[in-house]
């Protein structure tokens, strides 16, 4: 059983076909994601992604947004006037020809990062600021933490996002990074913390044994456990 796994970003969207092991069977081919991004435009990136890799079964998606059975609820990066309420799930089992899976981005991520074992916390720092927690393997509910008051009444997007890294630079960022952890820490008293996501690389801190950083290609390898965990 092959799945095409597919990792929707604010700048890139990314896949590449896993072997049901989880293991890459062709190097990740991306595209750029435009700013003025619609669902259908959205659907036909994945379809052109797609018929550059090797055949799959399957598919699972990774969205930046909530997503529930399929359907887009926010899209705060891409445009909550454009995606929400579009059937992601539906459209692209329409272009592909194949069953699909859709669910948060950061979800996604924790699937290929996470150990099965505790309390499993992951956060991705790219474009915004995603989070998802695990308890012994299986995924809690979806919560959108990044929009969620932080710090003076910004929130962990506005401090953590892409923008914020750009516009206060990276000692301040990795400062409120440490601050930020602190509190995900005394909120949810994770077991391990996993860091992901594209400006994972401009973290700087000193980390405990409890917090790793993992790659990026996480959020490409996720897609088969994301098919295990909701067969239940």
């Amino acid at each position: 059983m092959r799945t095409l796994s597919v990792d929707i970003g604010g700048s890139h969207v990314k896949a590449s076909v896993l072997s049901a092991r989880g293991k890459m069977l062709h190097d990740r081919v991306r595209a750029e994601t435009p700013s003025d991004l619609t669902p259908n435009r959205l659907v036909k990136i994945i379809a052109d992604l797609a018929a550059m890799l090797p055949p799959y079964d399957r598919v699972s998606a990774g969205f930046p947004g909530v997503v529930r059975g399929g359907v887009i609820l926010t899209a705060a990066n891409l445009g909550d006037e454009r995606f929400a309420g579009f059937n992601l799930g539906r459209g692209l089992e329409k272009a592909l020809d194949a069953p699909v899976r859709v669910c948060n981005d950061a979800d996604m991520q924790g699937y290929g990062a996470i150990h099965g074992k505790g309390v499993e916390m992951v956060i991705t720092l790219g474009t915004g600021f995603g989070t998802s927690i695990f308890e012994n393997g299986r995924l809690g509910p979806h919560i959108e933490l990044a929009h969620h008051p932080f710090h003076r009444d910004q929130t962990y997007e506005d401090e953590l996002g892409d923008v914020a890294l750009k516009r206060a630079g990276r000692r301040t960022w990795n400062r409120r990074l440490s601050r930020a952890i602190d509190v995900l820490r005394a909120l949810t008293w994770f077991d391990h913390l996993y860091i992901g996501g594209g400006n994972s690389r401009h973290v700087r801190l000193d980390l405990p044994s409890d917090i790793s950083l993992v790659d990026n290609a996480a959020g490409i390898i996720g897609g088969v456990r994301l098919w295990a965990d909701m067969k239940t």
